[in-house]
């Protein structure tokens, strides 16, 4: 049987979600009573990294470690994959030799080739189209500071990038809805607003109209990684869409704010926000390890019951 993945945020179904948040509340639960749970004893899992990171290997290594297994840091600059394997070959390699694979790269293709000629499950770290770690991590804050997603508005503010992509393919999946709002020329692709177009997307020219009422408020840096030669263009053309106290006012209330990190107060969010009582970025973070433990569980021994 073809092993699962999770490539993008929609290889999941909305019951499958339900399953692996509870599965988040019970397995965070277990590690702050500091209580061993050790369901990954003797697994491996292999990640492998062409961009840079600090929460994706922390979150991974770490979590492997809790759940009882090993995990392996490689780099395509220290292997063979880095010296023109074809990504192919390493699949099918590095699939007879461990239990689970995460990678963090640029293009989305690569992934799902290496996917595609793996024994085990692939896990998508972050590529230059998604990122559904961070995304899954981002609503099980919201489910555990406020309740179900379902029918709430997320309010997005900045550039339309992969972090963005996968809100609107999580709105697809969950039933809520998101408001995005860019600079001109940095708008959500053509082809990925018909693909969203069915009720749970709008786009706003304006940033403050996009975050009125919105439950959350969510932005990430201007540039993204691939990106830095546009940095002074981008910092120009962004400068209305800091989010700041006046956007967080037009919100609901009870509004929380989250950022992916690492953040630049004073660019895409200021330093009153991000510090402030709406912001959940710490927590956010922290919950990047705790549900990457129940997908990690889930992908390797699938559905766990009666634990």
């Amino acid at each position: 049987m073809a092993p699962k993945h999770f490539l993008q945020f929609n290889d999941f179904s909305r019951e499958e979600f339900d399953y692996l948040f509870e599965r988040t509340r019970w397995i965070k639960d277990k590690f702050k009573r500091y209580q061993p749970y050790h369901p990954l004893f003797d697994r491996t899992l292999v990640m492998i990294f062409e961009k840079a990171s600090t929460r994706t290997r922390l979150s991974f290594e770490a979590g492997m470690f809790q759940l009882g297994g090993s995990a392996i840091y490689l780099n395509t600059r220290d292997s063979q994959l880095g010296r023109g394997e074809p990504v192919e070959d390493a699949a099918q390699v590095m699939s007879r030799m461990s239990d689970v694979v995460m990678i963090r790269t640029f293009e989305q293709a690569i992934i799902e080739r290496f996917a595609a000629h793996s024994r085990v499950p692939v896990i998508n770290g972050l590529t230059n189209e998604y990122h559904p770690c961070q995304i899954m991590a981002d609503i099980y804050t919201w489910i555990e500071r406020r309740g179900p997603i379902q029918g709430k508005t997320v309010a997005w503010i900045g550039d339309s990038n992969n972090v963005c992509n996968t809100w609107l393919q999580a709105a697809e999946v969950l039933d809520f809805n998101v408001h995005v709002s860019t600079p001109p020329g940095y708008e959500v692709e053509p082809e990925r607003a018909n693909l969203y177009g069915t009720g749970h997307f709008e786009q706003f020219a304006d940033p403050m109209d996009a975050a009125k009422g919105a439950d959350i408020i969510t932005t990430d840096v201007w540039t993204s990684m691939g990106f830095e030669a546009e940095n002074d263009a981008r910092i120009k053309a962004f400068a209305d869409w800091e989010v700041d106290a006046d956007m967080m006012r037009v919100a609901h209330p009870e509004a929380l704010f989250m950022h992916c990190l690492p953040a630049h107060r004073g660019e895409e969010v200021s330093a009153e926000v991000i510090d402030g009582p709406h912001s959940v970025v710490w927590e956010e973070a922290e919950n990047r390890l705790h549900v990457q433990k129940a997908l990690l569980e889930y992908l390797v021994m699938g559905r766990v019951d009666g634990k």
